[in-house]
């Protein structure tokens, strides 16, 4: 990472640009205007070289040491211009863009119609680095085209085209999925020249109506939503700065793997419910009390001997009594359940009680029709004799 005071000597505009005050071109116009000066002289050339910024004034106000490089993430929606201005008035990035951003340039361009994930930076030189096709550096898209395209076709392009003049390096590009007439595409490329993806797609004879960047290096998208900011870590930003640095740096650069990113500016807080005219809270929502949970009502049987006492009385129907206490430790009463149930099996049954049915012998009557051993067969079929053990 370089700052503003290097030993070598470099020309203002540079410097000027890492430093955050303007990009190159703007501060180009600033020198012809006059806004610039070394010392107290008015700068009118931008070929000055210097090794600092020490003395430089932009419209009289000394020009403070660059602060560290930063770098965010915006997601672009389609319709908006990656510039700072428009002669025709058109809408851009900087239209949009939410408060408290410090002044930052876009790494690259993306079209009018073209969304997706565009970095900003705050520092020129790692604009610069970025942009450079040399460093390598991958970008990523999902194209949505109208047409018809073999997978074969789309691998002919890792040796690279020449359109119209223009040689375009290798892409990578895959089919994603069809969807009716359309199909998507996902390329990843290196170079990232004008209009390049579309006019590499038009050459195969599709028609891109929707392009989207998904990963710029080792920064995707994700599920970001469409004009929101965040912010790299700037421990991030050093460790892929330095990757980035090393020879053959950019593969290994693009496919660093970084945690989630702390966000540039925190969202507004939204704005209180405000109730119904003529409710008693104004103010905020209304609380609704939730019903307490019903405890589970433990109710004790009618026993043989209560059901006695209940029709030596007279009544019809023994008194059904309260309901029990549960015990504190949960554990059922085994020996009196035993006694009732002896008490019960000693009782003569009473004109409308159920009677079980006299048993035979093991295996007869079950469910499946078949008559047990001893019992004749209908249709005068001697009966099958019971089995014996051996």
């Amino acid at each position: 990472m370089s700052s503003s005071n290097t030993k070598e000597p470099q020309r203002i505009a540079k410097l000027l640009a890492r430093a955050g005050i303007a990009s190159r071109r703007d501060i180009e116009r600033m020198i012809a205007d006059g806004r610039i000066a070394l010392d107290g002289k008015v700068l009118d050339t931008p070929a000055t070289l210097l090794a600092s910024l020490r003395g430089v004034t932009v419209d009289g106000k000394p020009v403070a040491a660059p602060a560290p490089a930063r770098l965010f993430r915006y997601h672009k929606p389609a319709g908006l211009l990656t510039t700072e201005r428009d002669p025709k008035g058109r809408p851009t990035i900087y239209d949009r863009m939410p408060e408290g951003l410090p002044r930052v340039m876009p790494v690259g361009r993306l079209d009018l119609s073209t969304e997706g994930l565009l970095l900003l930076t705050t520092d020129g030189e790692l604009k610069r680095e970025l942009e450079l096709p040399a460093t390598g550096v991958e970008r990523s898209y999902r194209a949505r085209a109208y047409g018809n395209v073999t997978q074969a076709q789309l691998e002919s392009l890792m040796l690279g085209v020449e359109i119209e003049g223009v040689r375009y390096g290798p892409i990578n590009a895959n089919i994603e999925r069809r969807t009716g007439a359309n199909v998507w595409i996902e390329l990843t490329l290196t170079e990232g020249k004008n209009r390049e993806v579309r006019r590499v797609l038009e050459y195969l004879g599709l028609e891109v109506n929707r392009l989207i960047r998904t990963r710029y290096g080792p920064f995707w998208l994700g599920d970001m939503p469409a004009g929101d900011v965040d912010e790299i870590r700037q421990h991030d930003l050093i460790t892929f700065r330095t990757v980035l640095s090393r020879p053959g740096g950019g593969k290994a650069a693009s496919n660093l793997q970084f945690a989630v990113r702390s966000r540039a500016v925190e969202p507004a807080p939204r704005p209180k419910p405000v109730a119904a005219p003529g409710s008693r809270e104004p103010e905020g929502r209304r609380k609704i009390a939730k019903p307490e949970a019903k405890r589970p009502v433990f109710t004790a049987r009618v026993t043989p001997k209560a059901r006695d006492e209940a029709m030596a009385d007279g009544s019809r129907q023994p008194a059904r009594p309260g309901p029990r206490k549960p015990r504190e430790d949960g554990v059922a009463k085994p020996a009196r359940a035993a006694r009732a149930r002896a008490h019960r099996e000693t009782l003569e049954p009473r004109p409308g009680d159920f009677v079980d049915r006299p048993r035979g012998p093991r295996g007869a009557g079950k469910a499946t029709g078949r008559p047990g051993p001893g019992r004749p067969r209908p249709g005068g079929k001697p009966a099958r004799p019971p089995r014996t053990r051996k």
